[in-house]
């Protein structure tokens, strides 16, 4: 929980002063307050939803039967309520937004800020193929809210990442019941 709320506060941070370099940009251009759009976000919703299942369907493949490091297993290894899930869901669907899209995706690009977030997250492991797989399966749905964030802003970026976090934790956690 703590990692979660240092997520929640520090990536946020380092994402507006990654965004400092270009310039002085104001807090409230950085957090695009003033394009908070109800029907962008609820697009948000629905496409990280959609993309959770069809990631859980492929996740539950018997290819990803002997990986080591299966994230369900991480998951299921903290032990989460199902009220732990959804916070932490919230604290890597904002921070994480804030850091990758608004901070560092306006300097490398969409195609290159993607890897960088798979990567970062340790889902492409030359030495564990099979954990690189789920980073394969991950990747279009990062790339695709990436391009989502350039069309449809922040808060689509958002609400997409914490409905697919979400989904897979409730799925995970209820499994571990």
């Amino acid at each position: 929980m703590i990692l979660g709320l240092a997520t929640l506060l520090i990536f946020p941070l380092f994402g507006y002063l990654i965004c400092q370099i270009s310039g002085s940009v104001s807090l409230l251009d950085f957090l695009e307050l003033d394009k908070i759009d109800p029907i962008s976000i609820g697009y948000g919703l629905e496409f990280g939803i959609i993309y959770a299942f069809i990631a859980y369907l492929l996740m539950n493949a018997s290819v990803f039967d002997n990986v080591s490091t299966r994230i369900d297993t991480l998951i299921s290894s903290l032990k989460l309520k199902p009220w732990q899930g959804l916070f932490l869901s919230l604290c890597a669907g904002v921070g994480e937004e804030l850091l990758f899209r608004a901070g560092i995706q306006p300097f490398l690009g969409v195609i290159t800020t993607s890897i960088l977030f798979i990567a970062l997250h340790g889902y492409l492991n030359p030495f564990n193929w099979r954990f690189s797989l789920y980073g394969i399966i991950a990747l279009p749905f990062i790339l695709l809210l990436s391009f989502g964030y350039v069309h449809f802003g922040l808060y689509f970026a958002i609400a997409a990442h914490f409905s697919y976090d979400a989904v897979l934790f409730t799925f995970i956690i209820h499994e571990n019941d």
